[in-house]
């Protein structure tokens, strides 16, 4: 671990803009149809559950990261193959999002540009990001959370003031009872994106104040599950679920849809910043796991040596995840969803808590 401090506000300002991420980009829980704005918010309870429990483990073993406590619940070697694959996982969760990136700026502006260029531009600033380390990181994203939720109240407002939002679009709520959203919830939300929070088991190590990271880790997780649901919501109320199920990136949609006074429309910057703002912070948080992880399994004594060369592998994984876009996207709805996710993001956390608890107790016995 390097010597670093950060407070809880910036562990709280780091959590808000890392889930909303890539979850603003995608049609999160649209699954659940109009109802995914309460797939959403059911997630997010769950989501404070997990979070609890990293917590808990965190004020078990307060001054080593998962790397090292996996191996004193498990045992050297199962312990070592756990770590590693999480550091594999951050790694891949890294260039998924990545690729969502390119293939954003892709649609959107830079049609005739190779994806190797737009997510290489990507991941040097990334790069750059962690070698200067968390406390740079944490600064950075002060500065960058008041930006974008500027733009976000901006943009709320322009889209309220269009009188494009129609809320019968949300009617029936819970038309076929509680099952589909239920289902949506395992599948999806209390993993993705809440269940991401795991990379957090990383970072809470580095805290100036060890009482105050479960308030802040759980105001992080209620702010950005709120702001998702409302973006959720709003996107069914302008597009309706139907459109809403094939567009790629409905909040692109829905930005572009506003028009006012026949000369302020084609607002898609806001949507860009703000995007660009999350996914950076994403990828950086993802990176910033894996190589801190990697230095500390395989004792390298400076992680800025991994950087580079982790940095590359992550941005040719970006690149080869995925022959096209809607297969990047089903990987991520498959296999990843109902398999992966679940059992590194839900289970494994579980069940380590587990473990510890019967440890703890077995010595304070």
């Amino acid at each position: 671990m390097e010597k670093a401090k950060i407070s809880a506000y910036q562990l709280f300002v780091m959590i808000v803009l890392f889930e909303l991420g890539s979850a603003v980009l995608v049609p999160i829980a649209s699954g659940a149809k109009q109802d995914a704005w309460i797939a959403i918010l059911v997630g997010m309870a769950g989501g404070f559950l997990l979070f609890g429990a990293h917590y808990r483990l965190y004020r078990y073993y307060p001054e080593i990261t998962p790397i090292q406590y996996m191996q004193k619940l498990l045992g050297k070697f199962f312990g070592k193959l756990l770590a590693f694959s999480y550091i594999v996982l951050f790694m891949y969760f890294a260039a998924r999002v990545l690729r969502d990136f390119g293939e954003m700026l892709l649609t959107f502006a830079y049609v005739e540009t190779p994806l190797f260029i737009v997510n290489a531009m990507l991941i040097m600033v990334v790069v750059y990001a962690v070698i200067k380390g968390i406390e740079v990181l944490a600064r950075t994203g002060e500065l960058f959370f008041l930006l974008l939720y500027l733009l976000a109240v901006i943009g709320f407002i322009l889209i309220v003031s269009s009188g494009l939002i129609e809320l019968t679009q949300l009617m029936p709520v819970l038309e076929e009872g509680w099952g589909r959203v239920l289902k949506v919830v395992a599948t999806e939300t209390i993993s993705v994106p809440f269940g991401e929070a795991v990379v957090f088991s990383m970072i809470l190590p580095y805290l100036d104040n060890k009482d105050s990271g479960l308030g802040a880790g759980m105001f992080g997780l209620f702010v950005a599950g709120i702001n998702l649901s409302i973006v959720m919501a709003i996107n069914i109320s302008v597009q309706g679920v139907e459109i809403l199920t094939r567009s790629q990136f409905p909040l692109l949609t829905t930005v572009q849809s506003i028009q006012m006074a026949e000369f302020l429309e084609r607002l898609d910057v806001f949507f860009m910043v703000s995007v660009i703002i999350g996914i950076f912070f994403k990828v950086s948080l993802y990176f910033y796991a894996a190589v801190s992880g990697t230095a500390i399994l395989f004792n390298i004594k400076e992680p800025s040596r991994l950087v580079y060369p982790l940095g590359l592998v992550v941005l040719f994984m970006s690149i080869t995840i995925a022959s096209s876009y809607s297969e990047h996207i089903k990987e991520g709805l498959g296999l990843m969803a109902k398999t992966l996710q679940p059992f590194f993001l839900v289970l494994v956390p579980v069940f380590l808590l587990g473990i510890a608890y019967l440890k703890n107790r077995k010595k304070q016995a």
